[in-house]
């Protein structure tokens, strides 16, 4: 029997989700016999094969949901021994079981509440799911694929390390099983490069990528087959056509190679017209000539009838096009590429980041130093959010491979799981002890958040483990303000006005020189809150005081997180005489070059106030 689920409206509600691929088990977890119970004996190390196979035995007659909770407990008397590596090996197997157990009718309606919640949602996601009643998600693997997979703690590590709670898991499961079956050798040695396809092309892409600027040149914006991609890649890295050997790249790296947006004709044509090695691999965007013509013309979008990459090559292109061209021949010699977008002083620009030599992350690649583009955000093909330079910094600093990070995410693992099981006080216990092995991992104090938000805390208990985590991230200024703001809304929230103004005022006398984006836009959060508290006379103030402190740095980020929004903000008052000369004194100070991008910007503002009634 099947049903079809219509997609609701998604809007941006911030909130943070546990994971709900254990959801089913949660109850019975605790409500487990004795008498089925795995013997203490096989505890001390990871599930072996023999035990796999007896499991997936039973799951074909009973259903991977009764095994799951037999699996989880195991999972849970592991951990408490201390044997860290044998108890993730046996939850990473309950957590298979789990997803596999779990009904398309809990699945997929937990999925779209993920994507409500983190904003995720986009125009060209199907507006219905087809789910059928009483039908688990193993049915999107064959048997033998389930079973497999089980048995391959390398991939059951890289999966789990990977996935999120906003990737689509019947396409998911689907995208494994087909590559799996297909060639399972191939997949074993290849799952990495397997997990981050079937990550990636679990959903659409959004109307935006690969960017905004190509128009109707590329009407349909699809991602190709997913075995035609991972039998492309194999045959490329087999080859030795690849810069990066895809078997020594996480999906966390893999799935800024598989979204390629070019044909795999394309691919195979800019491997023979891009001869550049990997440590000279930013010289790649300046092939491309720089059309200043339609620079000057304002024409940012692509002019021709088609998009490809020879014709990018051919007729040259502006900055978007430059890094699109460097991100695609990337992308063919198996090199993780992001194309960035930023605000820099005269305007916005793009340019690109990829994988270098040494396995780090190079950002700056035709990112231009004098207009001190502070902030780059790309999209995230996982999720097709958006991802900041800053944030894929710090997902591959050196800390994150140490013994002591890995450790950490085991406890963090375990703080999931007994969250989900209800059980609060070993659910906080883990992730202190995560925290205390890495103090810098981020979903332990989500976790630990999340657990006093369940135990109905008092917003100064809460409060306190905010100020820990502003101690954690000190030296990660856009971490840090993400719990600058929960902190400032706790404060508000209960009346302490006055205490909230002055922890933002910190933050911004903190970074105003250093990162003025941040402090930009949390001076903007107080000009907003100020819309309600104060006359227009002090509104205004306080305006003309943040485009004072800002004017020679702030550039296109002022204009769109301060001059816009108060504009937008007295043309809604009725006071188009107001908003002018605030538009004019802001174009004033930050000396704005009337042929310029930004200078259009304002051009089409001081517009849109005359027009307004």
């Amino acid at each position: 029997m099947t049903s079809r689920l219509t997609v609701p409206h998604m809007g941006r509600i911030l909130a943070w989700r546990v994971g709900a691929t254990m959801a089913l088990v949660a109850l019975a977890v605790r409500a487990q016999s004795a008498e089925n119970a795995i013997p203490a004996g096989e505890l001390a190390v990871p599930p072996e094969k023999a035990r796999i196979q007896a499991v997936a035995a039973a799951a074909r007659v009973d259903g991977w949901s009764a095994e799951a909770p037999i699996l989880t407990r195991a999972a849970f008397d592991a951990y408490r021994t201390g044997n860290l590596q044998a108890a993730r090996g046996w939850l990473a197997v309950a957590r298979w079981a789990g997803i596999l157990g779990e009904h398309e009718t809990v699945a997929v309606p937990a999925w779209i509440r993920a994507l409500e919640s983190a904003g995720l949602a986009h125009a060209n996601l199907p507006r219905t799911y087809t789910i059928r009643k009483g039908v688990a998600l193993s049915a999107r693997l064959s048997p033998s694929a389930q079973v497999a997979l089980a048995e391959d703690p390398l991939f059951l590590d890289a999966f789990f390390g990977q996935l999120s709670p906003y990737d689509y898991l019947p396409k998911v499961l689907a995208i494994l099983g087909r590559l799996h079956d297909a060639d399972p050798a191939t997949f074993a040695a290849y799952h990495s490069l397997a997990i981050a396809i079937a990550l990636v092309y679990d959903t659409p892409p959004p109307p935006y990528w690969p960017h905004a600027q190509i128009g109707a040149a590329m009407p349909v914006r699809a991602l190709p087959d997913p075995l035609a991609a991972f039998r492309f890649f194999v045959e490329q890295d087999r080859a030795g056509r690849c810069y990066q050997p895809l078997r020594q790249l996480g999906p966390e790296e893999l799935k800024f190679v598989v979204d390629v947006a070019a044909s795999f004709e394309e691919l195979r044509w800019s491997q023979t017209i891009v001869d550049v090695p990997l440590d000279r691999f930013d010289q790649v965007y300046s092939m491309i000539r720089y059309r200043v013509d339609r620079l000057r013309n304002g024409n940012a979008v692509w002019p021709g009838p088609h998009y490809t990459l020879p014709l990018i090559l051919g007729a040259g292109g502006i900055c978007v096009d430059q890094a699109y061209f460097a991100c695609e021949a990337g992308k063919a010699r198996g090199v993780p590429t992001l194309l960035f977008m930023g605000a820099g002083l005269d305007g916005r620009h793009a340019w690109f980041g990829y994988l270098d030599q040494h396995r780090q992350w190079r950002l700056d690649a035709g990112r231009y130093a004098e207009q001190r583009l502070v902030t780059g955000a790309a999209i995230d093909p996982q999720t097709w959010g958006w991802l900041t330079d800053h944030d894929l910094r710090f997902l591959s600093e050196r800390f994150q491979h140490l013994e002591t990070t890995r450790r950490s995410r085991i406890h963090s693992d375990f703080a999931r799981a007994f969250l989900q099981a209800g059980d609060l006080v070993l659910a906080n216990q883990a992730a202190e002890d995560a925290i205390r092995a890495e103090s810098r991992n981020l979903e332990a104090w989500e976790l630990l958040l999340a657990v006093s938000r369940r135990r109905g805390d008092t917003p100064t208990a809460t409060e306190t483990i905010l100020r820990r985590a502003l101690l954690a991230f000190r030296h990660y200024p856009d971490l840090e303000a993400r719990f600058t703001d929960a902190l400032v809304a706790s404060l508000r929230s209960r009346g302490e006005t006055s205490m909230a103004d002055f922890e933002q005022a910190e933050f911004i006398r903190t970074y105003g020189g250093r990162r003025g984006d941040l402090a930009i836009r949390e001076a903007a959060q107080r000009l907003a809150l100020g819309f309600g508290r104060f006359d227009l006379a002090s509104q205004i103030g306080a305006y003309n005081r943040i485009i004072d402190r800002y004017a020679g740095e702030g550039g296109a980020v002022l204009f769109d997180s301060v001059v816009r929004v108060f504009v937008e903000h007295l043309i809604q008052l009725g006071q188009p005489q107001a908003a002018l000369k605030a538009l004019d004194r802001a174009r004033t100070a930050m000396k704005i070059e009337t042929d310029s991008p930004l200078g259009k910007d304002f051009d089409a503002l001081a517009k849109r106030i005359r027009s307004a009634p």
